[in-house]
């Protein structure tokens, strides 16, 4: 059921605009700065998991590997396969990283992202 919540959202915000999909344009969003969060499928490659590495290296942009194959995630952003992607607002990062479930396991990750929530919120009223 929770699979189903995390894979829905990421429809709705890919036909948002909201997710990026592909190794290079999420590259070049991770190299931009604008990637809130970035998606790894559970079986991608050894060589797809240190690029994606690389493009949040030195940076807050937090990297998570998902437990969905690059079918179940490909399915749910609208292609065939996808094993890697990114979520470009904080507040549906926030909101996937909830739907998950299991929040000890990513009470870290949840915390950095409501402190980046609160940030946005704060410069929106000002």
């Amino acid at each position: 059921m929770e699979q189903n919540r995390s894979l829905g959202l990421l429809s709705i915000s890919r036909k948002g605009a909201n997710v990026t999909v592909g190794e290079e344009q999420v590259g070049a969003v991770a190299r931009a700065g604008r990637a809130r969060l970035l998606l790894l499928a559970q079986d991608a490659s050894e060589h797809t998991v240190r690029r994606a590495k690389s493009f949040v290296a030195g940076t807050a942009q937090p990297l998570l590997r998902l437990s969905f194959t690059k079918d179940e995630l490909g399915s749910a952003l609208g292609v065939s396969s996808c094993a890697m992607a990114a979520i470009t607002d904080v507040r549906l990062a926030q909101a996937f990283v909830k739907t998950l479930g299991e929040p000890e396991k990513y009470a870290e990750l949840l915390r950095e992202l409501d402190v980046r929530v609160q940030r946005v919120e704060k410069r929106r009223e000002e």
